[in-house]
């Protein structure tokens, strides 16, 4: 022990950078946990947090949760928020001990009510899920908006959305576009998209496209599918901005790459028509069938006329007729119709005239005018 003061005084006399220069990143650390664990030992509440974090992280000594929740324990028992905090999530996710979310929202408490942010929003997210607490929706917007007075961006971002649903407090779209905004000037990528559809539809805030389409647009940027797909949208339709296809196009994609089955589908069709992109079949039916495979009824549809028409893939009726029915099972008019005549004329499917006449009236009760006619000219046939 008097070696080891002896030579803290030498540091201390030398100058600690004096000293370490030239040691590499792994070194210093491991200083930095020598000196932590003796202050420790001593009592020193901040380096029994230090110490819990260095086990915590891995950071000069090898990773152990279990130690880390031990020295983590020892400080937040003398009051420090900071280690009250990560003690509560250690319990909260069974970090080092075992998972007890009673106890974790326990030391929760404690470092919010103590003024420490993070503590605030996950007391406000505990509330809200009902883990470890009764749910109440009404305690966690007041532990939400604790936290978000303070700056915390998830925090505004969350009670933003308990403003816009009218969860624990009334719904108001001027508060939450309020607080959307104060995220957004952050750079939450959410809250900036939330934002963006504010201004589009005009929920607590005048309608502005200019407006959306900016605040889409950073959310975009930072790779918010909903965003990348609106933008592309507004792009399309010249909301807000000059139309131009070539960019509709081009965020269509960067959203479509991330799996948005809406983009799949709409860049589908973007290179069957060749809006905005060279014309290319073969393209077309590859994000037709993304999409469909997810679900999606109106690629189903499209992929159905691809296989039809054998635009971008081999013909194939029975392939056509396989997602059609996909399709008009989900109610798409356009496939049931389609459908419809592929009982007709036996292409696909067995001819069955009842069925044909089935599915036109399935689209002609949504208003499709060929499949009134169709299913008139049966009719008038005697063919029901």
């Amino acid at each position: 022990m008097l070696k080891l003061i002896t030579l803290l005084g030498f540091f201390l006399l030398e100058g600690f950078s004096t000293v370490i220069s030239g040691c590499s990143k792994e070194s210093v650390q491991e200083f930095n946990v020598a000196i932590n664990r003796l202050d420790a030992a001593l009592g020193d509440v901040c380096a029994q947090f230090r110490l819990g974090r260095a086990y915590d992280n891995g950071d000069g000594v090898g990773q152990d949760k279990e130690t880390a929740a031990k020295w983590y324990r020892k400080a937040a028992e003398q009051g420090y928020a900071k280690a009250q905090y990560n003690l509560g999530v250690s319990y909260c996710y069974g970090e080092g001990v075992e998972q007890n979310y009673e106890i974790g929202v326990k030391w929760l408490r404690k470092a919010a009510e103590q003024g420490n942010i993070n503590a605030q929003l996950g007391l406000g997210v505990c509330y809200y899920y009902g883990k470890g607490v009764e749910q109440d929706d009404k305690e966690a917007v007041i532990w939400l908006r604790k936290a978000a007075e303070q700056g915390n961006v998830s925090a505004q971002f969350n009670i933003a959305l308990m403003y816009y649903s009218g969860e624990g407090v009334y719904q108001d779209y001027k508060e939450a576009v309020r607080w959307f905004y104060k995220a957004a000037e952050q750079g939450h990528a959410k809250a900036q998209y939330n934002l963006g559809r504010s201004y589009f539809s005009g929920e607590g805030v005048e309608q502005n496209y200019e407006e959306a389409m900016k605040w889409y647009h950073k959310a975009a940027e930072q790779g918010d599918v909903m965003a990348q797909f609106n933008l592309g949208h507004m792009f399309e339709k010249g909301e807000g901005v000059a139309r131009d296809d070539n960019s509709a196009t081009k965020w269509y994609r960067k959203a479509a790459e991330q799996g948005d089955v809406r983009s799949q589908a709409t860049l589908g069709a973007c290179y069957y028509t060749g809006k905005g992109v060279a014309q290319n079949y073969k393209e077309a039916a590859r994000w037709f069938r993304k999409a469909a495979e997810m679900g999606h009824a109106k690629a189903q549809c499209n992929l159905g006329v691809s296989y039809y028409y054998g635009k971008g893939v081999e013909k194939d009726y029975r392939e056509a007729a396989r997602w059609y029915r996909k399709a008009a099972e989900q109610g798409v008019p356009q496939a049931q119709f389609n459908l419809a005549d592929c009982y007709l004329h036996g292409e696909g499917v067995e001819k069955d005239r009842f069925e044909a006449a089935r599915w036109y009236r399935s689209a002609a009760d949504q208003g499709l005018e060929d499949a009134k006619k169709a299913l008139k000219e049966l009719e008038g046939r005697g063919e029901k």
